[in-house]
């Protein structure tokens, strides 16, 4: 900004005067913006370093989840943050397996069709009327893998947040009584999961 126009802006009834004035505040106008972009450019240059994992979780399959729960537990190993959002059919992995909740006739008939917890998943392929799922489960404790349960419980341990769509309880007739007890657990929308997710390094659909 120049002398100049310092002093034909320090008299205001000089020939140039309202001018003058017009051009210093677009100026300082300009300077601010520009420090609010330096600001905004600093901020965005910081949050793409954030080492973070973003997993939603959409579906209710047993295999489904337990990928889910693979890379939950394996990305916070490493020492990454994980958020993990569960909306629609995944939601039902979150109930507990028996609880009794007052709902509305089409609420209680979404909880008849949905499964009541983890254990009561089915699998996305080779369900076999019920039979896939304790397969795999079998096959999952013969070779020493952990269950999706322990999976989950591992999850809380390692500080993996758990974020429950509100729109899909809602939907779906849950309430927050029916969900398990976990530690790093929540209830949001999806603007909020966002906002969390969009810093991170990556987000996952399952």
């Amino acid at each position: 900004m120049s002398a100049a126009l310092d002093a034909r802006t320090a008299d205001p009834f000089g020939p140039f005067g309202p001018f003058a004035e017009r051009l210093l505040g677009l100026e300082r106008q300009v300077a601010d913006l520009r420090a609010a972009g330096a600001r905004g450019s600093d901020a965005v240059a910081a949050a793409e370093h954030v080492d973070r994992l973003s997993l939603i979780v959409f579906s209710g399959s047993l295999d489904r989840l337990i990928a889910a729960f693979v890379l939950a537990t394996g990305a916070a190993a490493m020492g990454m943050e994980v958020d993990v959002f569960f909306t629609f059919w995944g939601t039902a992995a979150l109930r507990k397996d028996s609880v009794r909740v007052e709902k509305a006739l089409v609420e209680r008939l979404f909880g008849w069709m949905l499964p009541s917890g983890s254990k009561r998943l089915p699998l996305s392929q080779m369900n076999l009327g019920g039979a896939g799922p304790a397969m795999i489960r079998g096959l999952m404790k013969k070779k020493g893998v952990a269950s999706l349960e322990e999976m989950i419980a591992l999850a809380g341990e390692l500080g993996v947040r758990i974020n429950v769509c509100t729109m899909s309880m809602d939907l779906l007739g849950m309430r927050e009584g029916e969900m398990i007890a976990y530690p790093g657990l929540s209830y949001c929308g999806v603007a909020t999961f966002l906002e969390t997710a969009a810093p991170g390094k990556m987000t996952l659909f399952v």
